[in-house]
C-alpha cells in the first residue's frame, strides 16, 4: 500500500524501546498506509530530556510518567481520548500513571517495575528478606545492584515504600520519614558494599548484560526488568525474574513503577493519524503480536495473562507478576523531575564518602522543601498500610 501519511517518533535505544516499535510500524504501514519513522535516544536522555523540546520535532514521543505533571502544565502534548474499557487495560497502574487532572497524556505501551533477577543455572541461596543483605555472610548471594544515581534513588524509594506505614512524600516538610529512610539507606549501602565500587556507574542494562554474559554474579535483588534477557538466544545465558525481597514481618513488595507511554505532540500536523497509531500500539492484539514479537515489553494485562505459561516468556511474565501488580507510582507533580535531578547528584557521595544516613536524609529533605516551596499541594502517593 502506498504511504499517504508519514509520522515521526522518538524512543530510546534498546531492543525493548526501538525494535518493537519499528516492527509494529511496519505492520501498521502495510495495513493503513501510515508510515511511522522512529529515532532513537539514549536511556539517560529518555529520563532527562525535556518533553517540550521533543514535541517540537516529533509527532509521537515515548515518555516516562514522572514527566506527566510538567507535560500537563506546558501543554506540549495533546490530551488523548480516554481509553475504552478493556482496550488498553494495563497491568498494575501503568495506564493510570499517564492520567493527570482527569486527562490522559499518553497510552501505556510498556510496563516495568523494579524486580529481582537471577541466573537459573547458577545454584545458590536466594535472598528473600532485605535484612539478609545486612548479614555478615551476605556475600553468599553473589549479588550485584545497579547504583547509577537515578537507579540508586529508585531503589531507595522501593525500599522506603516496602516498609509498613510508608508514605512518599511523607509530609509537607519531609519527603521521607527519618526512621524509614534510615533503614532504606542502610540496606542500600549494604548492597553497594556487596558489589564492586564501579556499580555506582552501572544502570540495569549493564547489570543484566553482566549476568547474562559472565558468571561473575548470580543475581540482582532490585532493578528494572527487561523481557529480552528472559528469552532464549538473546544472550548466552537466560535470566529469570522473581518477586522482590520483603522486610521481615511486613511481607509487602512495593517496587516503583517504570515503563513507558506513547504520547502525541500538540504541534503535530497529523493529530488524528498519530492518536490512532498510539491507540493501536496499546491494544492487546498488537501488544501480544508484533510489539511483543519485536522485542517489546507489553503493558497490556491481557498479554501478561496470555503469555504467563508460554515457555519463551515465562521467565518474565510469570516470575514477577505480583511485584508488577503491586508496583507504585512515583510523584508526577511538576516539581518532581527537578527534585530527582538534585538528589541524584548526592548519591555518589553517599556511597563513595560513606556519608551518614541521617545527614544524607536531612539534605534530601532540604532539597525537597526547596523544590516544593512548602505550599504546592503535595499529594500522598502511597496508602498507609
Amino acid at each position: 500500500m502506498t504511504s499517504t501519511v508519514m509520522l515521526t517518533g522518538i524512543t530510546w535505544d534498546h531492543a525493548r524501546g526501538y525494535d518493537c516499535l519499528a516492527a509494529a510500524s511496519r505492520t501498521y504501514a502495510d495495513n493503513t498506509g501510515v508510515d511511522v519513522r522512529w529515532t532513537r535516544r539514549s536511556l539517560q536522555a529518555f529520563a532527562d530530556q525535556p518533553i517540550g523540546s521533543l514535541a517540537e520535532q516529533y509527532d509521537l514521543i515515548i515518555l516516562d510518567h514522572p514527566h506527566v505533571g510538567q507535560i500537563a502544565t506546558s501543554g506540549c502534548l495533546l490530551p488523548l481520548p480516554a481509553p475504552e474499557p478493556g482496550v488498553t487495560a494495563s497491568i498494575g497502574g501503568s495506564a493510570e500513571s499517564y492520567v493527570w487532572n482527569g486527562e490522559t497524556w499518553a497510552y501505556a505501551v510498556d510496563a516495568a517495575c523494579q524486580m529481582a533477577v537471577r541466573r537459573p543455572d547458577l545454584d545458590g541461596p536466594r535472598p528473600s528478606l532485605w535484612e539478609d543483605f545486612l548479614d555478615a555472610d551476605a556475600y553468599r548471594f553473589r549479588a550485584v545492584t545497579p547504583l547509577l544515581p537515578v537507579d540508586a534513588f529508585d531503589t531507595f524509594l522501593t525500599l522506603v515504600a516496602s516498609q509498613r506505614g510508608a508514605r512518599v512524600p511523607a509530609s509537607r516538610d519531609a519527603f521521607v520519614a527519618g526512621d524509614r529512610g534510615r533503614i532504606a539507606l542502610q540496606v542500600l549501602k549494604a548492597l553497594y558494599r556487596l558489589g564492586p565500587a564501579e556499580a555506582v556507574d552501572w544502570n540495569p542494562i549493564f547489570v543484566l548484560e553482566l549476568l547474562s554474559t559472565t558468571d561473575e554474579f548470580a543475581c540482582s535483588p532490585c532493578l528494572f526488568g527487561y523481557i529480552n534477557y528472559a528469552g532464549p538466544g538473546f544472550r548466552p545465558h537466560t535470566l529469570a525474574y522473581a518477586d522482590l525481597p520483603v522486610f521481615g514481618g511486613v511481607g509487602k513488595r512495593r517496587g516503583i513503577l517504570g515503563g513507558a507511554g506513547l504520547g502525541v505532540s500538540a504541534r503535530t500536523g497529523h493529530a488524528d493519524a498519530a492518536v490512532a497509531f498510539a491507540r493501536w500500539v496499546a491494544s492487546e492484539p498488537v501488544q501480544s503480536g508484533a510489539y511483543l514479537e519485536g522485542g517489546g515489553q507489553p503493558a497490556h494485562r491481557g498479554t501478561w495473562n496470555a503469555m504467563a505459561d508460554n515457555p519463551r516468556y515465562q521467565g518474565f511474565f510469570k516470575g514477577a507478576f505480583e511485584t508488577m501488580q503491586s508496583a507504585w507510582t512515583r510523584p508526577r507533580d511538576p516539581w518532581f523531575p527537578g527534585f530527582v535531578d538534585d538528589v541524584c547528584e548526592m548519591f555518589p557521595g553517599f556511597f563513595r564518602q560513606d556519608r551518614d544516613p541521617d545527614a544524607f536524609l536531612a539534605d534530601l529533605n532540604t532539597v525537597y522543601r526547596h523544590h516544593t516551596g512548602r505550599h504546592s499541594g503535595i499529594r500522598h502517593h502511597l496508602e498507609r498500610s
